[in-house]
């Protein structure tokens, strides 16, 4: 294990160069300028390829190419960058490419500003592109957490042969804690990819695209993507829970405000207010069984988020009216306080 002080944008820089990245492609924007910059000064050091493309749409067309190819490739970007990557996203969907993609969310919409939000939410899960598709998404919360999670969406990626999205916010990117990295992963363990376009000296050639003029065929292909959808969902949802053994209100968070919501659970408890935690860490696959189980025998659960409510309707469908489900969020980049947020709590721990 290697200790480092980093930056959230270098952490996840230097978890994908560990991960076996091989190609990094990129327009800058800031508040993830940070992670283009140590994959400039660190990649090509050591075997990989750093390209900042002229546009987001090249970016993402370049990743396309490297996954073909059959090598580990990244981008990152911002809110509007990732808008513009949403139709070369949908053809690593569609093409069956692993690659992973990483958003850095900031205030919307529009340009909006630099600050952190969560506004990105609908566009990350419930496909930003066109087409029937899913991407992996996984949400950190911590430095630390976010270079696990880099780690396992190149792992999830490959293994389903589904992008994945590391969703995060310029909060996350711009803090700094210690994190303990793993050695760099042996190449021979990264899986083998019969599939890709390496030649065909000796066997058939590869065809990859998601293009098919003929109705049946296209939809058999996406029969095949569902299914995989379908594996997913039973196989990697993940979360986090904290005090809810007891709980009588329940906060549902991810990201920055699921690290923010833990504070505000302890000083609950303190107050003695039974208030307890659940943090999606997956945010497709959703968590959907676990908020079910829950909202079974806790009577409030308030979903707090940057946004004007995005993942509040996934904790609606997950609670189906078994519980109460009032919401509280902010927008443009306002990060609101433990003590807000606490506030709300008391308002609807006592009804």
């Amino acid at each position: 294990m290697t200790r480092m002080l980093l930056r959230g944008n270098e952490a996840i820089a230097e978890a994908a160069i560990r991960s076996g990245l091989k190609c990094y492609f990129c327009y800058p924007i800031t508040p993830q300028g940070e992670l283009v910059e140590y994959m400039a000064r660190e990649l090509p050091k050591r075997g990989g390829v750093f390209l900042q493309a002229e546009s987001e749409v090249a970016a993402i067309n370049m990743v396309y190419g490297a996954a073909a190819a059959g090598v580990r490739t990244m981008t990152s970007s911002s809110s509007p960058g990732i808008s513009l990557k949403q139709e070369g996203i949908s053809y690593l969907a569609g093409a069956r490419l692993p690659a992973v993609i990483v958003n850095m969310m900031r205030g919307g919409p529009g340009l909006g500003n630099i600050a952190p939000a969560q506004g990105d939410y609908f566009q990350a899960t419930k496909g930003g592109g066109h087409g029937d598709y899913h991407l992996i998404v996984l949400a950190p919360s911590t430095v630390p957490e976010a270079a696990q999670l880099v780690m396992l969406a190149f792992e999830l990626s490959d293994r389903y042969r589904v992008p994945a999205m590391i969703l995060a916010d310029g909060m996350l990117g711009q803090m700094m804690e210690p994190v303990e990295l793993p050695p760099p992963v042996d190449p021979k363990g990264i899986p083998q990819r019969p599939w890709a376009v390496t030649g065909a000296k000796g066997r058939p050639p590869n065809v990859i695209l998601s293009f098919d003029l003929e109705p049946q065929r296209l939809k058999e292909m996406n029969l095949v993507l569902q299914e995989t959808y379908r594996e997913i969902e039973r196989n990697e949802v993940r979360w986090e829970e904290m005090a809810t053994d007891d709980a009588q209100i329940l906060i549902v968070a991810y990201g920055t405000m699921g690290r923010i919501a833990k504070t505000v659970v302890r000083r609950a408890r303190k107050e003695g207010i039974r208030a307890g935690l659940l943090r999606p860490i997956t945010l497709w696959p959703f968590p959907y069984e676990p908020i079910r189980r829950l909202s079974e025998r806790v009577p409030t659960v308030l979903t707090v988020e940057l946004s004007a409510g995005q993942m509040w309707e996934d904790v609606r469908l997950a609670v189906e009216g078994r519980a109460k489900t009032p919401f509280y969020g902010e927008l443009g980049g306002v990060v609101p306080t433990p003590k807000e947020i606490l506030s709300e709590v008391k308002r609807h721990a006592t009804g």
